[in-house]
């Protein structure tokens, strides 16, 4: 199966796609690909991660190549390229998990650092 080069959509992308804050052109060095799928030789998902060297600001990109085309989705995170890499090797938050959390903000009395000394 021939491979699509993610390296040369990446390039492409950050000539293409600007930051949603400031407007500024990404700078291909801050963008980084967390993670990628390739189902065939013409359809490939891209999580990619990058920082604006003007505003400071961080987005996540999720990349989808069909075909010809290509279809982008932009979220404005606080988190870094290394978060990005370790959030997204994680198990994915259970409806227990948000219950636990629901559970303790419950009874919270708004003492954190008491909370995090734990």
């Amino acid at each position: 199966m021939k491979r699509i080069d993610f390296k040369k959509v990446i390039e492409w992308l950050s000539k293409a796609l600007r930051c949603p804050i400031c407007g500024y052109e990404y700078n291909l060095e801050t963008t980084k690909i967390i993670d990628t799928k390739q189902e065939d030789q013409t359809h490939a998902t891209l999580l990619v991660h990058s920082d604006c060297t003007r505003c400071k600001s961080s987005v996540v990109f999720g990349i989808s190549i069909e075909g010809g085309e290509i279809f982008s989705a932009v979220m404005v995170t606080d988190l870094t390229s290394n978060d990005t890499k370790k959030f997204s090797k994680q198990d994915p938050l259970r409806a227990d998990d948000v219950y636990s959390v629901h559970q303790f903000l419950n009874g919270f009395d708004g003492d954190f650092a008491r909370a995090l000394g734990k």
